[in-house]
């Protein structure tokens, strides 16, 4: 780097700080205490335990093994053989199954509420633990008896309903790999993503409804069915409409089996999971695929077990008792995370259908009726209930709330604050990254320590993160290239059909030799309590303005501090032998704008010019006048992928005149339609058009 990117933060003083009682009761200081007795290993902060679990890796997660009881029906012969990235070996020997561990809590609670369910569609349902248990059981049993056997894939195509958890834990039973697509996927997404796997089997949902409105997925369903080959049978839900059926094209009948879900559940069957190695695959999940076909990333049994008992028990603090919530859909790594918080044997609210609706307090109404200990939800949630100037401390009971979380993009000051404003004071905000990829935190929460404004808490347990600058060298309170130099057990298998490897190492390991590159700017801060964490964004999208770098998240949290501005996407347009051209696109509150502008409307859509003066402003005072946007534009809404972060790069490429099929696959956006927008605006703006 030739000059170090602004690198402002939060306030010196915490937000919040732990009370004695809750530090006492927290997870990790049982931990701790646990470790002190049985091995004689004393910690007296947050980083020294840290430290340890850096340094002696295999000591550590062979402790947290023991500490939380995973169960192995075989011996563990070593915890960590081969250590290096890619390919690191953990916990030969041993004989897992992630269905097991989820469903531990059924044999002591049947009758307790594993999960409560809410959608558009039904009334509130309860799940207990033995229905859980009984009707996972049924389709492994129904599985195994079409022929599904260890390693094959079992895929979804379904809304975030229990009929998709009960069919997740089915799959991992029988030693099947598990993938799921969201209904509001289409066809070309989802096929984008199936066909690289080749799935015997697909669980499929008639429609859903969001927001009110009524969505019949069977045409998608039918073009699934003839568009995959390797499929031998489909498991049908009826969701949408209870009466509901499929009929298949007459070719694909006569390959493919048709089986009701009903009646695969309709008798219970006693679960017994299959044993598999630890590191047997069990889920598929993808990147975001913005410019090319989604990498199938592969996760095994062993690693997502032992990493989300350390992620959910010691940085999320979760306990039996506790009632736990996180807003997702099936096609966003969230929603794996918040099944396999089952493992802790706590309640999970499962919530389908759109957040704001019928109006935007709908999650906070069911805060409150379920006394959720955890609420859970993206940046971009959080930032709507400020625009709207929610303040649902005031409206809802919300003191059962112990815990929010936040992944998906960097949560900012101002959510800081207005979270501690406006829904608890006394709460541990749990903002987290890492990634789909890694299959865990990066950066993580920790009840023992305070929150900063704008700060993740802590670096995760286990996890050997540091920010590297060009050459390599670890870097400390400066921004640089974030990093993971040690293996760690949720780490991808491999991706599926990269027979030889080269397509993952391509992905994280030819930057930095031996350590894990992750394509994001971090900054690690020394606090007094220990080190916290700040993400600015990916790298590959950082503003270079005359050799002075910046995160695109700095400018966001500038311009989208004003309130009449909803969001907004900044691109750094640089051509050859010209001035770079710093170009943000804004969604007003109150703009008319349409996908579907003219010409001569596109070529008139302006921002007001007291907005642009003001923003242009702020820029300059808040953060640098080199990095002042030349212009500001209207757009409809900002491009993002299916997890919710802004398409820079994409929409950069369609600027600068790429192909529109070498610069974005729609199929990986949640609002694919406004490319259309963009190509549109592109083509005006090539010409002259400013």
């Amino acid at each position: 780097m030739t000059t170090s990117m602004t690198t402002a933060i939060g306030d010196a003083k915490p937000l919040w700080r732990p009370s004695a009682e809750r530090k006492a009761q927290a997870n990790v200081t049982q931990f701790m205490g646990w470790l002190d007795a049985k091995y004689e290993l004393k910690f007296g902060t947050y980083d020294q335990l840290w430290a340890w679990s850096v340094a002696q890796p295999e000591a550590f997660w062979r402790a947290v093994w023991d500490f939380f009881k995973c169960t192995s029906d075989t011996p563990i012969t070593k915890v960590l053989g081969r250590s290096e990235m890619p390919g690191a070996q953990w916990f030969e020997g041993a004989q897992v199954n992630y269905a097991f561990e989820i469903l531990k809590t059924a044999q002591q609670s049947p009758d307790q509420a594993a999960i409560v369910f809410c959608s558009e569609l039904v009334g509130r349902q309860e799940i207990t633990w033995g229905q859980l248990a009984e009707t996972s059981g049924a389709i492994a049993h129904h599985l195994q008896s079409i022929g599904v056997q260890p390693g094959d894939r079992v895929v979804s195509y379904m809304p975030n309903i229990p009929q998709t958890a009960c069919a997740l834990i089915a799959a991992a039973s029988v030693g099947a790999v598990w993938s799921s697509c969201s209904p509001d996927m289409g066809s070309t997404g989802v096929l984008d993503r199936f066909r690289q796997i080749e799935p015997t089997v697909l669980v499929a949902v008639d429609g859903y409804r969001y927001g009110g409105k009524d969505f019949d997925r069977r045409d998608v369903v039918r073009e699934l069915v003839r568009e995959l080959p390797s499929l031998k049978a489909v498991v049908f839900v009826p969701y949408l409409d209870p009466n509901a059926t499929l009929a298949l094209d007459q070719q694909d009948s006569a390959r493919v089996a048709l089986h009701s879900f009903a009646a695969i559940t309709e008798t219970p069957r006693v679960f017994s999971p299959m044993w598999v190695p630890f590191d047997h695959p069990l889920w598929i999940v993808y990147s975001s695929g913005t410019t090319g076909l989604p990498k199938p990333i592969v996760h095994g049994h062993g690693g997502t077990i032992i990493e989300n008992q350390k992620g959910n028990q010691l940085h999320l603090d979760l306990k039996p008792e506790d009632r736990f919530f996180w807003f997702s859909s099936t096609s966003w790594i969230m929603w794996n995370l918040w099944i396999s918080t089952l493992m802790v044997g706590c309640t999970l609210l499962q919530v389908d259908g759109n957040p704001g609706y019928p109006d935007q307090n709908r999650l906070w109404k069911l805060a409150e009726q379920e006394k959720l200990t955890f609420f859970g939800a993206s940046p971009a949630f959080f930032s709507q209930c400020m625009k709207l100037g929610l303040t649902p401390a005031k409206q809802f009971d919300l003191s059962a709330l112990k815990t929010v979380g936040a992944t998906g993009s960097p949560l900012t000051q101002e959510h800081y604050h207005w979270i501690y404003s406006e829904v608890a004071s006394d709460l541990m905000l749990a903002s987290i990254s890492g990634g789909t990829d890694p299959g865990t935190a990066f950066l993580a929460s920790c009840p023992i320590l305070p929150v900063y404004a704008g700060e993740m808490q802590c670096r995760g347990l286990g996890c050997a993160l540091y920010a590297f600058d060009e050459a390599g060298r670890s870097l400390v309170d400066e921004v640089g290239e974030l990093v993971v130099t040690q293996a760690m057990p949720s780490m991808p298998l491999r991706f599926w059909g990269d027979t030889d490897g080269s397509r993952y190492f391509g992905s994280y390991f030819d930057i930095y030799p031996g350590a894990w590159r992750h394509g994001d700017w971090l900054k690690l801060i020394p606090r007094p309590e220990g080190v916290t964490g700040v993400i600015y964004g990916r790298s590959d999208s950082t503003i270079n303005r005359y050799g002075i770098r910046m995160g695109s998240s700095e400018l966001y949290r500038v311009v989208e501090g004003f309130p009449e501005i909803l969001d907004s996407l900044v691109i750094d347009l640089e051509y050859l032998g010209k001035p770079s051209f710093l170009a943000m696109f804004v969604v007003l509150a109150d703009q008319k704008i349409k996908h579907d502008e003219t010409q001569p409307e596109l070529a008139a859509v302006s921002v007001p010019d007291a907005i642009r003066h003001a923003v242009k402003g702020a820029i300059r005072e808040q953060l640098s006048a080199r990095h002042v946007p030349d212009e500001l534009y209207l757009i409809p809404e900002v491009p993002r992928t299916l997890s919710g972060k802004k398409l820079e790069v994409p929409v950069k490429r369609l600027l600068l005149g790429h192909p529109v099929e070498k610069a974005v696959n729609r199929s990986s956006m949640a609002n694919p339609q406004v490319i259309d927008w963009v190509l549109e605006f592109a083509r005006h703006w090539q010409a002259g058009v400013r």
